[in-house]
């Protein structure tokens, strides 16, 4: 563990996650296709983890893939996400979880567009989203610090 991560007992995330939230992110859940909010979303700016704020992927690499979840061709950085074997429900898959908190994100498939070919499939439930304005204010802001 790095100074970095974020434990919490199943309790506390309880406190601070709906419930919706916390069956995706903390029980490996799986909302339903084309009912997140943040699939429709087109504005620029940065997704984070749900559960910890932690910045995760770009708009500029969202893409519509036609499944119902927010896609994304690539993570903001290696670091910021955790791949996982996943052999739940009979299908070998690769887990995507928070490198931070370890909170279920969802799936990558390797059918996405170039240039990585990846398609990381995101419950909208798993993310926040910052406008880009706001991204750049904190910038700027610590910069002057």
């Amino acid at each position: 563990m790095t100074d970095n991560e974020i434990k919490k007992s199943e309790d506390e995330w309880k406190k601070i996650l709906t419930p919706e939230q916390y069956h995706v992110l903390r029980q490996k859940g799986t909302e339903r296709p084309f009912s997140g909010n943040l699939y429709y979303n087109k504005e620029k700016g940065v997704y984070t983890c749900a559960a910890c704020g932690q910045e995760l992927f770009s708009s500029d690499t969202k893409f519509e893939s036609g499944t119902g979840w927010p896609s994304f061709y690539d993570a903001i950085s290696s670091d910021r996400v955790r791949l996982r074997e996943d052999t739940s429900y009979f299908m070998n898959r690769i887990e995507v979880v928070c490198s931070r908190c370890g909170s279920h994100l969802g799936h990558v498939f390797e059918d996405g567009p170039a240039p990585t070919g990846k398609r990381y499939c995101i419950n909208s439930v798993s993310l926040g989203f910052k406008k880009k304005e706001e991204t750049e204010k904190r910038e700027e802001a610590g910069k002057e610090n």
